[in-house]
């Protein structure tokens, strides 16, 4: 084995200490924090692609909270979102949610609608108005099956 010079040896090490300062800054700062304080909420949804712990909650855009947990009831089969959100909203008991994009391929996030309920939410309550993650390969499969059903191959044609 060669030996290396000090100035290849520090130079290594400047470069790892880089990318562990790097690593450290993109954990802590990564916006997927969980939520302390505030209210509970749970949800069920039929799915939840791309959800995870300290995903955000959002009203109108906004963050207001963030899933805390997320597993699977052995009774239906759903998948159940804990919420923590902000102790200060009063949402109306037919609040709904949903999981949503943040773009094509953005994350996905839980968006909470308020509805016109007088009663409110209280910790530990349900949200029971939900939609679940729609699957981008479900809709361009779908797409795909009813543009070539618009559009059959002229007689005498090959088939596709």
């Amino acid at each position: 084995m060669t030996n290396r010079s000090l100035g290849e040896v520090l130079a290594g090490a400047v470069v790892l200490a880089l990318s562990g300062l790097f690593l450290f800054y993109a954990v802590v700062q990564g916006g997927r924090t969980v939520q302390s304080g505030g209210i509970q909420l749970t949800a069920s949804f039929d799915r939840v692609d791309g959800i995870a712990p300290g995903a955000d909650v959002r009203i109108a855009g906004v963050k207001v909270g963030s899933v805390t947990s997320v597993s699977v009831d052995p009774e239906t089969f759903n998948a159940v979102l804990r919420l923590r959100i902000d102790g200060n909203l009063r949402l109306p008991a037919d609040s709904s949610a949903e999981i949503m994009s943040e773009g094509l391929l953005g994350g996905r996030f839980v968006a909470i609608v308020p509805g016109g309920a007088e009663r409110i939410l209280t910790d530990g309550g349900r949200i029971t108005e939900t939609q679940g993650s729609i699957s981008l390969e479900s809709l361009l499969g779908r797409f795909i099956f009813s543009v070539t059903q618009m559009n059959p191959a002229p007689a005498g044609a090959p088939a596709p």
